[in-house]
């Protein structure tokens, strides 16, 4: 099994391209199945999720073929609408075929969903919402059974916003007799993608952007050639506070500065230095006068649930004490342990993260147990005296594109071991 071996005590200097958004690629995979031509996403990056998106696709009797950074899918045979748990099991988001699969064939059958190790992250809004829009829906042997002979648009009001949610009823809702008005919709960037890939397929959506969607349905999709994928905004933040924990100067290229303005301002209320251009950013630290900062997790345009472990280990080397708030998934802190083992001082107080600051990490054999606790465990790496060795890095395999590599390129020492 891979693991990384880590050096410390590198600052990085030079550029790094960001890879295109997983969290987009995979909702976009699967709205691919509403589409009635082949569709190829590009600016895709090389992760095992998108891997297994594809493996799904094809069970269902889809064509996918991967060309590079390309992923063409083309649908027109697809005809099984059910995702066996063999595949669902190993990634939450092949729940998302749900909501196209009942859309395109009025029956679907899909496993409940695996994925991260941290928490149950139920599918219930997912679920009630199908229930709203007329869907009716069994639970067998660990699988969805949803049937519906007409989908009919409704009101829908998600308790709390969800990504997951928001995607799947979508796909569901725009082929619905009707109007359909999702609110307390998600407004993040990828579901923003998603809305527009089913705009231009035919369906009409609007409130893009905003926590109500509203979805006017329509008898029939058209096709969409090609779309290119948003850049990643959580793997653009991962860098810059790598950047900003080790000390450096590192331009990103290919990111969406008004996607991560939230993380840019924390940023510089922490004390380091960015500047932003049309698709890049360059960030600048000296890795020492890292100022405290509390920080509470939100919904989009709020700081991201995905970094808050990474802000985590900047905190831990800041000059003061600090706490994180996680309002999103409330027991995502499994990294603690891992991080303390390199020398941070963090624990739970009152369901919040009270992290001491100024602390002189020390490298240790430490687990990763989700993607982006894999990338917290990086940063802290490289940030420690001496040498770390992360094992099951198949986590951060589904998250990062080769992050080692491009670690590599601007000065870390860091490197791929079986």
């Amino acid at each position: 099994m891979d693991y990384f071996e880590i050096e410390g005590k590198n600052q990085l200097f030079g550029d790094i391209a960001v890879s295109g958004a997983k969290n987009a690629v995979l909702p976009l995979m699967a709205a691919s199945i509403l589409n009635d031509r082949p569709l190829t996403i590009t600016n895709v990056p090389k992760l095992s999720d998108s891997i297994t998106m594809g493996n799904l696709i094809k069970e269902m009797g889809g064509k996918v073929s991967f060309d590079q950074s390309n992923i063409t899918i083309n649908p027109k045979n697809l005809n099984t609408p059910y995702a066996p748990y063999n595949l669902v099991k190993t990634m939450r988001a092949s729940f998302y075929v749900l909501g196209p699969l009942i859309a395109k064939f009025g029956e679907a059958k899909v496993s409940l969903p695996g994925g991260c190790a941290w928490g149950p992250r139920p599918v219930d809004f997912h679920l009630e919402g199908f229930k709203k829009l007329g869907i009716e829906i069994a639970l067998e042997a660990g699988y969805v059974h949803a049937k519906a002979k007409k989908i009919i648009g409704n009101k829908i009001v998600f308790p709390k916003i969800s990504v997951g949610a928001t995607g799947n009823v979508l796909m569901a809702a725009v082929l619905a007799e009707g109007k359909t008005e999702i609110h307390n919709a998600a407004a993040e960037p990828e579901i923003q993608q998603l809305c527009l890939l089913l705009n231009e397929m035919g369906a009409k959506i609007s409130g893009i952007g905003t926590n109500i969607l509203t979805i006017q349905g329509v008898e029939k999709l058209g096709g969409v050639d090609s779309i290119d994928v948003i850049p990643d905004r959580i793997e653009a933040g991962t860098f810059l506070i790598a950047v900003a924990a080790t000390g450096g100067k590192v331009k990103l290229n290919n990111v969406e500065p008004k996607h991560m303005e939230s993380v840019i301002s924390l940023l510089r209320k922490s004390n380091i230095d960015i500047f932003e251009e049309k698709d890049s950013i360059i960030v600048t630290s000296n890795g020492l006068d890292i100022k405290a900062c509390d920080m509470e997790t939100h919904e989009y345009p709020g700081f991201p649930t995905d970094l808050q472990a990474q802000w985590m280990i900047l905190m831990s080397l800041a000059s003061g004490s600090s706490t994180i708030k996680e309002n999103i998934y409330f027991d995502r802190f499994t990294h603690i342990l891992e991080l303390n083992r390199l020398g941070c001082d963090v624990h739970l107080e009152d369901g919040c993260a009270a992290i001491k600051g100024g602390r002189s990490l020390v490298g240790a054999n430490v687990m990763s147990t989700d993607i982006r606790a894999s990338a917290a465990l990086i940063i802290a790496a490289l940030c420690a005296k001496g040498s770390t060795s992360i094992s099951r890095v198949y986590h951060i395999d589904r998250g990062y594109d080769k992050i080692e590599e491009k670690l590599a390129k601007v000065g870390a020492k860091i490197t791929r071991k079986k």
